[in-house]
């Protein structure tokens, strides 16, 4: 029978990979550094390779770290399930870790947050919001349960239910040429400056492919962290922008005083989806959190 490293040495060696320092990676466990380092010996004598490489000041893995740094991930996720699969917890009952985009989050977690804590008393719910490609690299090492995510986006070894579509609005400052249309169309924007995300946030992708624009279109002079900062500059004259409607039904743009045009149908838009590793043990609880996130959306 071929030896194999334990699920705990598993533990922290992805977390040195994720901290890059034993002191770091060792605090994030709760043991010491040389129970820390021990484990990752016992671990490279078990497998008879070398996996961190001690040769440099700076932290690095050999090839064969980074092959188990590649591989850990799937293996802790689906242990993880395994025991909450066996526990017999009832659904969105204790902890559970949801990522959400930025462009999503401050529009519909509010709503849904009293709902969940109504519905579902006994859920402890934890928050992380970042980019779409970080989310999804957390969601497949296991360290989130599910994640709210814009789609088209191509995700791998993971389910998705989509809660609904989120169709793009034009909006400018009054002085804007585009201002007094009742609706804009795809043709209108051949031209036209806009002010869109950076690179790395999907809205910017979206909006692009949703809204066939051409590179020019948008204004490499500016790319907006948030959404508040776009609507900002927006308004100051320097662009129009594309909000998402559930930007626009909060009131973002009206928050400015900015313009918001509807698109003429069928309008571009994005799709809002769940996202949960294919397999895991909590895709009753994901299921169960997309119909409140869905309720929240269109509430």
């Amino acid at each position: 029978m071929t030896p194999l490293p334990t699920l705990r040495q598993l533990q922290f060696f992805m977390a040195l990979v994720r901290r890059a320092s034993f002191s770091k990676a060792a605090e994030d466990c709760l043991v010491s550094q040389s129970t820390l380092s021990s484990a990752i010996k016992e671990m490279e004598v078990l497998m008879d390779q070398q996996l961190v490489d001690r040769s440099t000041r700076a932290f690095a893995l050999t090839p064969a770290g980074d092959e188990v740094a590649s591989r850990a991930p799937a293996l802790l996720a689906g242990a993880e399930d395994l025991v909450r699969a066996a526990s017999g917890r009832r659904p969105l009952e204790g902890p559970f870790t949801l990522g959400v985009i930025p462009t999503i989050a401050p529009f519909i977690l509010p709503k849904a947050a009293k709902i969940l804590k109504k519905a579902y008393p006994n859920l402890d719910l934890y928050l992380r919001e970042d980019l779409t490609a970080t989310l999804a690299e957390r969601l497949s090492a296991g360290l989130i349960d599910a994640a709210v995510l814009a789609f088209p986006y191509e995700l791998h070894g993971m389910d998705v239910i989509e809660i609904g579509e989120d169709p793009f609005w034009f909006a400018c400052a009054k002085g804007h040429p585009l201002a007094e249309k009742k609706t804009v169309s795809q043709d209108d924007l051949n031209g036209c400056e806009l002010l869109l995300l950076e690179d790395g946030h999907c809205l910017r992708d979206h909006a692009i492919d949703a809204c066939e624009l051409r590179d020019r279109d948008a204004a490499a002079a500016f790319g907006g962290t948030s959404l508040f900062t776009l609507a900002q500059m927006a308004r100051s004259g320097l662009g129009a922008t594309l909000l998402p409607e559930m930007a626009v039904r909060e009131g973002l743009a009206k928050g400015v005083g900015l313009v918001t045009i509807p698109f003429a149908k069928p309008a571009p838009v994005r799709r809002i989806g769940v996202a949960w590793r294919h397999g895991s043990g909590r895709k009753e609880e994901a299921l169960a959190l997309a119909a409140t996130l869905k309720d929240a959306i269109y509430s």
